[in-house]
Order: structure tokens, then C-alpha cells, then sequence
């Protein structure tokens, strides 16, 4: 195994690095305390065909895969943290399921605008009262002819207050007619019709230029051709969105980790207390070494993981594991990075409260830690489910 980037990732990195450059700290500052959403970073992406990175280039896409996608979001949240790359990490793997499953009308009609900028996506899965629990999620889609109606409620939904798609989960087939519980799932990419859909912000602790809502759905008319792969399967559908998705946060939680502890080391080696830069002082030293170690580890974990899923082999572990590490890693470097910086930790000028607000996310989401250590006791160590 070559644990170097070769010259193509070093290349696509220096790309998106220089146009990070044109959004500072200042312009994530601004939108961390006006919430509005960063329109003009994700029209620039978009202008730059980095949000077709991993899509087919039949549909205008570059045909890589989630491995070079996590090279560039890496550095994406090493400049500007979350609210960077949540403008644009739904829009670049959500939609895996229509590129494994959409047929050739669906991927034209489907991926084009939304690679070219010209549609914004929300992925909307989790519900109120069933979490992560997706097999008993209550939403449901009524078929009538040739259209589906869809009713019932999402929560944690991200950028529903700019998306003008989503795409959906809801049940067909009621779980007591189904042998599994997986299965009796639909999965939907239709627009969002606030017709139909109330959309309500959740104010909440970081990340507010990207907006997290709950929505409440009441019989929105979705065609059938905008129905994913069969009718009842949509459960292995959204698995094909999922293991990208914690992958790709993986490496958005390292950019992040070595964010805050470039900042800490500069300010280490700048800050004079007892004249000394704080720095040489061993207290100072040891916990900083330690957060370069773990992100040293997060982040080969995580394109490990990413080679996996690009070469078509299963990733399910490695991506959970990548995900759980990676977060932890960053959040400690986060918190090593405060301490570092004192008081001056806690003042947004120098943004890392910032950071630490913004990495919780992770830690909690798109998939607790709770349950990524029971998925990998049951399918790597041979233990009993326990859930």
C-alpha cells in the first residue's frame, strides 16, 4: 500500500486551496455570525466543476471517485471549517444513489443541474421519534396512479432552507407486510415544494451559515419517475450515499483537527509568558504532539476507507471507524488548541470557538459513536447485536 498522495491529489489539493484563498477567515466569521448562507464559495465551486468531482462525466462530471472527493474536502475544512464544506458536501455525495441506481434519464435530469450549481439537494432521512433507526421511520409514500404522496415528518434535515430538491426516504409497504425490516422502503429525488412542505430552522450551537431544519410533509405529490431504483429497496439505495458520507466527514473532521492545531502552534510559538515563547514549555508541546499523531491516524484511516469503497470492495467498518477516529482526533485538537490559546480561546477573533462549536457535529453525527462501536463489535469481533 503507497501512503503518499501521488501527484494527482497533490494537484487537485492545490487547486482548491487556492481557491479557498479567496474566502478568509474574516468571510467565515461573517457568515458564523450572520448565518447567511456562503452562496458565493459554493457558486464558485460549483463555476470550477468541483462539485461533479465524483460524478459520471457523461453528466458533466470528472468520473473520480470518493477518494480524490475527501482529498478536496479535506482542505476545504482546513480553511474555512464546516460551514465550508456542508455548503457543499450533500450536493457532491448525496446523490451516489442516483449514480448506482438512476437510470440514464434520471442521472441527465437529476445530476446535470446540480453539478453545474444550478439546483441545490437536501438529504432527508432521520425523523423525530426514530433517530437512526431508519427501518421504523414513519414517513410514508402513497402510490395513486402515477404519482406517490408523501406525508410525515424529517428532523436534522441540512440546507432545506436553500435546497430546492431533496432526496427522500419514506415507506411504501407497511413494516408488519414485510419479511425484513429493511425492506417495504422507497427512496425519492423530487423537488421540495414548500407547497407541501413546511420547512422550519433549528437554531442551534455552530455551523449557522448552513442551516439544519425539521420538515413537515403533508401529502406532497412526488411523480413516479422521480422513484430511485425499485419500489420497496430503498434502504440498499441510501447505503450507497452513506458510506461516502462518513468517509467524506472523516476527512472534513481532520481538516478541521489540523486547523486548530496549525493555529495553536503559531500562536505557541508567538505567545510570551515569563520570558518564553509558551511553546517551550513541555505542557504546552506534549498535547499538540499527541492531536499530529491521532490526525496523522484519522486521516489514513479514512482513505483507507475510501480506497475501499472506490474499488468496489465493502467499507462498511472501515468508513465507521474512519468516522468515529477521525472525529474524536479533531475534537481533541480542537479542545488542545483552546487550552493552548488560554482566554484567548474563547474570543472569536481568533477562531477557534469557532471550531470546537462546529466539530460537535461530528461527534454525534451523520451516525453516533455509541453505535458505530456496536456495528463493529457485531460484524468485526463475532458479538451479539445488541440493538
Amino acid at each position: 500500500m503507497d501512503f503518499q498522495f501521488d501527484e494527482r491529489f497533490e494537484d487537485l489539493q492545490r487547486q482548491i486551496y487556492s481557491l479557498c484563498e479567496g474566502f478568509d477567515d474574516q468571510y467565515w466569521l461573517d457568515r458564523d455570525n450572520d448565518g447567511r448562507f456562503p452562496e458565493e464559495f459554493y457558486q464558485e465551486v460549483a463555476q470550477n466543476g468541483w462539485l461533479g468531482i465524483a460524478m459520471p462525466e457523461a453528466y458533466g462530471g470528472a468520473g473520480l471517485g470518493i477518494s480524490e472527493a475527501a482529498a478536496i474536502l479535506q482542505v476545504v475544512a482546513e480553511r474555512g471549517g464546516l460551514s465550508a464544506t456542508s455548503a457543499i458536501h450533500m450536493n457532491i455525495f448525496g446523490l451516489h444513489p442516483v449514480v448506482v441506481f438512476g437510470t440514464d434519464e434520471q442521472k441527465s435530469r437529476m445530476l446535470t443541474p446540480l453539478i453545474k450549481g444550478e439546483t441545490k439537494a437536501c438529504f432527508a432521512v432521520t425523523e423525530p421519534t426514530t433517530g437512526l433507526n431508519t427501518t421504523k421511520l414513519k414517513t410514508k409514500a402513497t402510490r395513486r396512479g402515477d404519482t406517490y404522496y408523501i406525508s410525515g415528518q424529517k428532523v436534522w434535515i441540512s440546507t432545506a432552507q436553500v435546497a430546492d430538491h431533496m432526496l427522500i426516504i419514506a415507506r411504501t409497504t407497511p413494516l408488519e407486510d414485510v419479511k425484513r425490516p429493511t425492506e417495504g422502503l422507497t427512496l425519492f429525488y423530487t423537488k421540495l415544494d414548500r407547497n407541501y412542505v413546511d420547512v422550519r430552522d433549528i437554531p442551534k450551537m455552530g455551523r449557522k451559515a448552513v442551516d439544519s431544519n425539521e420538515l413537515f410533509i403533508n401529502d406532497l405529490p412526488v411523480p413516479a419517475e422521480d422513484m430511485i431504483g425499485e419500489e420497496g429497496r430503498g434502504f440498499e439505495c441510501i447505503l450507497h450515499g452513506m458510506n461516502p458520507e462518513r468517509i467524506l466527514v472523516s476527512a472534513e473532521a481532520v481538516g478541521v483537527g489540523r486547523s486548530a492545531l496549525s493555529r495553536a502552534a503559531n500562536y505557541a510559538r508567538e505567545r510570551i509568558v515569563f520570558d518564553r515563547p509558551i511553546g517551550q514549555n513541555q505542557g504546552i508541546q506534549h498535547p499538540l504532539a499527541k492531536s499530529w499523531i491521532e490526525l496523522e491516524a484519522a486521516h489514513l484511516m479514512a482513505f483507507r476507507a475510501a480506497q475501499l469503497y472506490d474499488s468496489g470492495l465493502p467499507c462498511g467498518p472501515e468508513a465507521n471507524a474512519a468516522k468515529y477516529f477521525a472525529s474524536e482526533a479533531a475534537f481533541k485538537a480542537c479542545e488542545n488548541a483552546f487550552f493552548t490559546h488560554g482566554g484567548f480561546g474563547y474570543a472569536k477573533e481568533f477562531h477557534i470557538e469557532r471550531l470546537l462549536r462546529e466539530i460537535m457535529i461530528f461527534r454525534v453525527a451523520p451516525i453516533s459513536p455509541q453505535l458505530i462501536l456496536c456495528s463493529i463489535a457485531e460484524k468485526k469481533l463475532g458479538l451479539p447485536k445488541s440493538y
